[in-house]
């Protein structure tokens, strides 16, 4: 039988996103728990920097992503909180596996993930624009949808 050796790319992530997502990862309701646990996994292997020292090509919470699929799709993606997430206009739930898959990142990274109907994926990094100003709003990092 082969081995999946294949080791998951570095990925780094700012304090500030560790402390939030950390947090809301281990306070997350019981329908998120699987996610929470895969999100929790990605965040102890990340390397952690200051915010101030964030590289702005890197996938954060509220970054801008073009990645490109193993399907050889292109796809444009916002990375936000649950409660801000809404796949028709390009935000995509960190608790997802790609949004998972994708935190940390930058342009060149390739990294493999498994889809909630069980299937491999892999993705790359294409671009990454940073968080604009301002988000992901308090809705978001609560998990709470607007009212």
């Amino acid at each position: 039988m082969a081995q999946n050796t294949r080791r998951k790319p570095k990925i780094t992530v700012s304090d500030h996103d560790y402390e939030q997502l950390s947090a809301f990862a281990g306070a997350a309701p019981e329908r998120w728990a699987d996610a929470a646990d895969e999100l929790l996994s990605e965040l102890d292997r990340a390397r952690v920097v200051p915010a101030r020292r964030m590289p702005a090509d890197v996938v954060a919470m509220g970054s801008t992503v073009e990645f490109r699929s193993d399907a050889g799709e292109a796809r444009r993606v916002t990375l936000v909180f649950p409660g801000d997430a809404d796949i028709a206009e390009g935000r995509v739930s960190i608790l997802t596996p790609v949004g998972t898959a994708l935190l940390g990142l930058a342009p060149g990274q390739s990294i493999s993930w498994t889809a909630r109907d069980g299937r491999r994926h892999a993705l790359t990094v294409v671009s990454v624009e940073p968080p604009a100003a301002g988000t992901p709003g308090k809705a978001a990092r609560t998990g709470a949808a607007s009212a």
